[in-house]
């Protein structure tokens, strides 16, 4: 028996298959093999094409199908993952009536804040936990003045990650987790946002129907099953945000326990059991996937914009010669701690929420041109990118949350030695890197919602780590001094 597993990120769309029995990815692919292009007329804008998701979703199924070479029917559920608070509108056809403004796109900043002076902040931390910023609702209530000849014909609004599910059992629904990462969902009233919705005027009905993360979501249609080469009715069992996914991938449930990603953005995610918020609305707190009304299991995310888009930007505009990002990794371990005075501020991508949602820029400080080189640039940023997680982290902290271990999976930044070391270095924590990814984890997540595994240590019981890196304690002062140097940067 194999389970599948699909992860919509903003880069690419990748799907792994997993066999049940042993918990290893069999077969594993994504596309397309260069970045999907995000659409930005304005500065600030980042939109996609939801039917660009599907083709590479499509085209990264059949590869791993064919490399594999099981039998479709042998897949026994599917799970999904995607890139957060995404907004997709359809019609009452289930057509898209517009591109998806995808994450990272800021115009809807000044719809979160005004919602939130009026609505009032301590009322809307208290109940959402988030001020709405630039998330779902506030992008909905951007559409809806700007765009209102769209917004009349909207049926229902959805995630990604929904839009994936709907394609694939024609079945429109959301969950708990999703609403809140939309900033919809109320826990002190454990139900849809009365305040959001009266505020902005948005028609409930415009809410699909709501279902678990860990359940049958939905069966895929005898359509979807064409186009993909799948079996009819084979279940959706599992759903969720990509930073709840990679969580879940780490087998991160508890609370204490730590997840972080490094691809096109970073993030820190912490679990929590109690409701709380930050009072400056820095860091981000949604159901996780365990979360229910008498067990509360929180997600607290800390997200910076600019994280490997910065080491791709310079990479394609800055390095001269066509390196790798392994080359690139190399370049780096050849500068010291430091690098030499140069300081990044990594904050190119839109709006950061740990800045209080200003979008300041990025920026390059101190560069020399009689003693600075290619390594000691590439150093900086990724030094940089560091940076800003520990200026993150350290909200995370006042909030009560100890940051002692870090888990992620062994990819994108966290291959670097130079971005690894830095972060356990400043942090004072452990990183623990696990051969494991967002559609592996999702592929498993929906063996649990399949009542294939029992519980979520039996699905993630072969999950192995394979490296442990401590902070280089004799090195604690240089990268502090770097730190400090970089945050008077920062907080200009």
């Amino acid at each position: 028996m194999y389970l599948i597993g699909y992860d919509i990120g903003s880069s690419s769309v990748k799907a792994s298959l997993v066999e049940v029995e042993t918990g290893k990815t069999v077969a594993s692919d994504f596309y397309p093999k260069n970045e999907m292009p995000m659409h930005a007329e304005h500065p600030g804008w980042a939109e996609q094409d939801p039917e660009m998701w599907w083709k590479n979703l499509k085209s990264a199924h059949a590869s791993v199908m064919a490399h594999s070479g099981i039998d479709k029917k042998d897949i026994q559920a599917i799970g999904i993952s995607w890139q957060m608070h995404g907004l997709v509108l359809v019609d009452k056809n289930l057509e898209v009536l517009r591109p998806s403004i995808i994450w990272c796109d800021s115009r809807a900043v000044r719809y979160g804040e005004k919602a939130f002076e009026e609505i009032g902040k301590e009322k809307v931390l208290s109940h959402l936990l988030n001020s709405p910023g630039n998330f779902t609702a506030s992008k909905l209530a951007w559409v809806k003045e700007q765009e209102p000849h769209i917004y009349a014909r909207i049926h229902k609004i959805m995630l990604p990650g929904d839009y994936i599910a709907m394609k694939l059992t024609g079945e429109v629904s959301m969950t708990i987790e999703g609403l809140s990462e939309g900033i919809f969902w109320d826990f002190k009233e454990n139900k849809l946002s009365k305040d959001i919705l009266d505020y902005f005027g948005f028609e409930a009905s415009f809410i699909p129907d709501i279902k678990p993360v860990f359940a049958i979501q939905g069966e895929v249609t005898d359509s979807a099953a064409e186009e993909l080469g799948l079996n009819p009715g084979t279940p959706v069992s599992y759903r969720a945000g990509d930073q709840p996914n990679n969580a879940v991938s780490l087998n991160v449930f508890n609370p204490g326990e730590i997840a972080s990603t490094a691809g096109t953005s970073g993030v820190v995610y912490g679990i929590m059991n109690k409701v709380k918020y930050d009072p400056l609305s820095r860091v981000n707190i949604f159901a996780h996937v365990n979360h229910r009304p008498e067990q509360v299991r929180l997600g607290v995310l800390l997200c910076i914009n600019g994280t490997g888009i910065l080491n791709s930007w310079v990479k394609n505009n800055m390095i001269p010669g066509n390196l790798s990002y392994n080359d690139m990794n190399v370049l780096a371990q050849q500068s010291k701690i430091g690098a030499k005075g140069i300081s990044v501020i990594p904050f190119g991508n839109g709006a950061e929420r740990i800045l209080e949602n200003r979008n300041v820029g990025a920026s390059f400080h101190g560069i020399n041109f009689n003693i600075h080189t290619q390594p000691d640039l590439v150093r900086a940023v990724q030094e940089g990118i560091v940076f800003s997680f520990q200026y993150g982290m350290e909200v995370m902290q006042e909030m009560g949350m100890p940051v002692r271990v870090i888990r992620a999976g062994n990819t994108n930044m966290f291959q670097s030695p130079v971005f690894r070391n830095t972060l356990a270095s400043v942090s004072g924590a452990t990183i623990e890197l696990f051969d494991t990814d967002g559609a592996a984890g999702a592929a498993k997540a929906a063996g649990i919602g399949a009542g294939i595994y029992a519980s979520h240590d039996e699905a993630f019981s072969s999950l192995k780590r394979i490296m442990t890196i401590e902070p280089e304690s004799t090195n604690t002062a240089q990268y502090q001094d770097a730190y400090e140097r970089w945050k008077s940067y920062a907080d200009c």
